[in-house]
């Protein structure tokens, strides 16, 4: 006897291939039957006439490793049909962690990947000090199936304690961070992840740990993850944002070598405008395949609005020359801004080579006013920058600064897109739909206040299926399915076959697509973060168990903890011999 039976249903097994009709039953937390259930009984028997059954979708790039201690379900992401999640990127892990820095690593957390503190210091509890620790901690305890890498900087502060921070590390600390990393590994870590990008730095403001290592730390520790099954890299550097250097994607290449493994960074931005820069971006995966090694970038296919504000840290800060103004206390701030020589040097900031990828952020006339805190800015809201400037006879700089000066700084801002056009679309779906690119960068689990990506998989499959429909639908469910699977050696998940386990998504594609981004008091301490539900997700299944339902999510906790090795398999690259 089968525990459930779907029947008629269009499957779409995630390998790409067209879809097809059939039953789909379930027994055990596998995939028993493809094909013809006939004759065969159930506890439970769906009717999937005109829905569509795709594997569970895998996020690869998430910050779940908080917030899965207090919500077991990866919310919003469970609801949009993610089944599993890849954790402990960017180099920012809650293990290995010592008592007397609990209090300086969530402030880091806060500071870098925007959760809110009140939340962390209510949400996360404690119970460990090792990495085995911390995973034993949440065996048994999730509601997605989730694997976490371990973070350089955990690592470095564990060993270093404040000398993590501007120095580099003596024999004896990397020895000590090697046979950290050896343990975690042991236990089931997915692999290593590092920062040293420009962009992180800690709750005081100062680089985190990892940006003080030297390359041959780096490598050291990318070697001790050859000697794991199943493990793997993930890379996060200046180059990121700013165009690599020919030393970084040299790096990047030595780290998957050292490793044997393949490494992926966070996040190539595709802008047909800048088709050059995004091909300087994709040379790293080329020089990787030419030397026998895999570096893989992270993209996301669809656009994610990013809320802007000068009185709150974001991107803007990380403009060159903005950082000085825009850390300032606020009165000082809002003098400053008043200025109209300051108000020059922004804009031209803003739009040099120096800025990088963040040159995206200067097309004032496109932002959108959100939130305001004035009579004055009241009835704004929701309106163009570019049309109040051409109402005022004001530039539209000077527009947005004069808007978020009447609100004490407080304004929300959201800046359009500027790559939302047919030639950028044209080119994103071609590069997901290659092997240069996977789909990810969702940072879910952070930047609660800014952005919400954990919405991708509905919207990238309204958008194939009812929207621009730039690429099958098979295909999208493939880039976000059997290729992370691969990339990360998960072990019988990532597609609709018998045998593999069964996290599965059943959708209406007439309706599937994600709500409105809304903001709601759902944290720890009542703290605050963006929102969005889900359409057409009728059943979400985590290892054979019911996880959604009509894009609600259960009670039940049927995920797994993913161990390396033991869930996983050695995605060795061509030029190593593999464990």
């Amino acid at each position: 006897m089968l525990d459930v039976i779907i029947r008629g249903v269009t499957v779409a097994d995630g390998t790409g291939a067209d879809a097809f009709v059939a039953d789909v039953g379930l027994r055990d937390g596998r995939i028993a039957v493809v094909g013809s259930a006939a004759g065969e009984e159930a506890a439970e028997v769906i009717d999937g006439t005109g829905l569509v059954l795709c594997p569970g979708f895998v996020d690869p790039h998430t910050h779940y490793d908080a917030q899965l201690l207090w919500d077991p379900h990866g919310s919003p992401s469970n609801v949009h049909g993610v089944t599993t999640v890849i954790s402990g990127n960017c180099g920012f892990t809650l293990a290995p962690l010592r008592a007397e820095d609990v209090d300086w690593t969530l402030e880091m957390m806060s500071e870098v990947e925007g959760m809110p503190l009140d939340a962390l210091r209510a949400g996360v509890g404690g119970g460990w000090t090792s990495f085995p620790e911390y995973l034993d901690h949440l065996d048994g305890k999730l509601g997605v199936n989730a694997a976490f890498l371990v973070g350089h900087c955990a690592l470095r502060r564990y060993v270093m304690g404040e000398r993590g921070s501007g120095n580099l590390a003596e024999p004896a600390d990397l020895d000590a961070m090697r046979a950290l990393l050896d343990e975690a590994l042991a236990a089931g870590a997915l692999g290593f992840s590092s920062s040293q990008s420009f962009t992180h730095n800690d709750g005081d403001g100062r680089p985190i740990p990892s940006r003080s290592a030297d390359t041959a730390e780096v490598l050291a520790l990318c070697e001790v993850v050859s000697h794991h099954e199943g493990t793997t890299l993930e890379y996060i550097t200046d180059g990121c944002l700013k165009g690599f250097s020919d030393e970084e994607i040299e790096r990047l290449t030595a780290m998957s070598l050292a490793a044997g493994r393949p490494l992926n960074w966070n996040v190539l931005t595709v802008d047909a405008r800048s088709e050059a820069e995004m091909e300087r971006q994709l040379e790293a995966s080329r020089h990787a395949e030419a030397n026998g090694a895999k570096v893989v970038a992270l993209t996301m296919p669809t656009l994610v609005p990013m809320n802007m504000s000068f009185l709150t840290r974001c991107a803007l800060t990380l403009m060159p020359y903005w950082d000085t103004i825009l850390t300032l206390p606020v009165a000082e701030r809002m003098e400053k801004l008043r200025d109209p020589e300051v108000r020059r040097r922004m804009q031209e900031a803003a739009k040099s080579d120096e800025a990088g990828v963040l040159k995206r952020l200067s097309g004032w006339a496109k932002y959108e006013v959100g939130d305001t805190y004035s009579d004055e800015n009241k009835p704004l809201e929701g309106r163009r920058v570019g049309d109040i400037a051409e109402e005022r006879g004001t530039s539209p700089f000077d527009t947005l600064v004069d808007i978020v000066l009447a609100d004490d700084l407080r304004t929300v801002l959201w800046p359009l897109p500027p790559e939302d056009d047919t030639a950028s679309w044209e080119l994103r779906m071609a590069l997901i739909d290659s092997d240069r690119a996977m789909v990810g960068g969702s940072d879910a689990g952070a930047h609660l206040d800014r952005m919400l990506g954990s919405t991708y998989p509905t919207a990238f499959l309204a958008d194939c299926l009812r929207g621009r429909q730039l690429l099958s639908m098979e295909r999208a469910i493939r880039s976000m399915t059997e290729v992370p699977a691969r990339l990360f050696g998960l072990r019988e998940r990532g597609r609709v076959q018998e045998g593999w386990h069964a996290d599965l998504v059943l959708f209406d594609p007439a309706t599937v697509g994600a709500r409105r981004v809304r903001k709601v008091a759902d944290l720890p301490a009542d703290s605050e973060r963006l929102y969005a539900g889900s359409d057409g997700i009728v059943r979400v299944f985590v290892n054979g168990r019911t996880a959604v339902v009509d894009g609600e999510a259960t009670d039940g906790l049927a995920g797994t903890l993913l161990r390396s090795g033991r869930d996983t398999e050695t995605v060795a690259v061509p030029g190593t011999a593999g464990p």
